[in-house]
């Protein structure tokens, strides 16, 4: 009786123990490729002329606030 008790403990830990671990590293693929693309446009319009009027430097400021709120949600996701 109590070694039955012993293995379905390590069970239920085991279990508990995997899922924990597949939710605090989640691919998240999709944000993944998401980041991997605003940084490329970053680095394109880094390598863009300055003279836009002023646009090229709104667009890398909104570009780089796009990659801090994708950081955080998949930060959020990670914590929920």
């Amino acid at each position: 009786m109590m070694r039955r008790i012993l293995i379905a403990l390590v069970l239920v830990l085991t279990v508990s123990a995997g899922f924990m671990v597949g939710r605090a590293s989640a691919a998240q693929p999709a944000m993944q490729d998401a980041l991997l693309n605003l940084r490329q446009a970053r680095a394109a319009l880094d390598r863009a002329t300055a003279d836009k009027g002023g646009h090229r430097a709104r667009a890398i400021a909104l570009v780089n606030d796009a990659i801090v709120q994708v950081e955080e949600g998949m930060k959020y996701d990670r914590r929920h």
